[in-house]
């Protein structure tokens, strides 16, 4: 178990000194769809990740020091959202508001879907270190390995897509589809989104790193 999800490791002995260990994680969840202040959300975390790494015991002992490298990596966070017709929302210190659904003139409620990708250098270098054998030097068969370190993985990336009519006053009288440059506040909103969307990127360009932190149960066993 990490961060990076549920993951399978296969060690094979090298030497005294060394091991080679390839490894695969992989983790699902949503979130199902729940309402927060006026917006209705569904949330899914996808981690999935390959890769393998070359295990050091220094001076024969249980102590170890990994280098190695992800080949493999589509972790990331997903959202899809509809916001309550009237509901207002502040974007870049500026106040929008849902439109109400009308089917003569062709009206929708504001909509988005944003992905959050952790992935944007592949492969990703990884450095870690940690206690215990993946391969007991001994006649044991279990082992209980820790392992702590981190995957450069490189600055997150953000997309948003979005849908529907917004309001630039409670009273819905200035509205504009958000996909068509010809409404004020269509144009208002794309620019506050927009400027939002480069303050997000620019908070996220400094965590170029991401945790490893694992506890894994071991069986060895000899191939003749």
């Amino acid at each position: 178990m990490s961060p990076l999800g549920v993951g399978v490791n296969a060690a094979i002995l090298l030497s005294r000194y060394f091991d080679a260990r390839g490894m695969g994680n992989f983790l699902g969840y949503d979130t199902g769809r729940f309402e927060l202040e006026g917006f209705h959300v569904d949330g899914k975390l996808h981690l999935a990740s390959a890769g393998a790494s070359l295990d050091w015991y220094p001076f024969n002992s249980i102590w170890r020091m990994s280098a190695g490298a992800l080949f493999l990596n589509q972790n990331q966070l997903s959202a899809t959202t509809t916001i309550v017709p009237g509901t207002s929302f502040t974007l870049n210190q500026e106040k929008f508001y849902s439109a109400t659904p009308n089917a003569a003139t062709g009206v929708t409620p504001l909509a988005g879907s944003g992905v959050m990708r952790m992935h944007s250098r592949q492969p990703a270098l990884t450095l870690s270190g940690g206690f215990g054998r993946f391969i007991p030097r001994s006649n044991r068969h279990w082992s209980f390995p820790s392992e702590f370190g981190v995957v450069f993985m490189g600055a997150p990336t953000i997309s948003v897509s979005t849908s529907g009519w917004v309001c630039l006053d409670q009273q819905q009288t200035e509205c504009g589809n958000i996909n068509s440059p010809s409404y004020p506040a269509s144009v208002e909103f794309n620019s506050a989104l927009q400027a939002t969307l480069t303050k997000w990127r620019k908070d996220l360009s400094s965590f170029t790193i991401y945790p490893i932190f694992s506890y894994s149960v071991v069986y060895s066993f000899n191939i003749r």
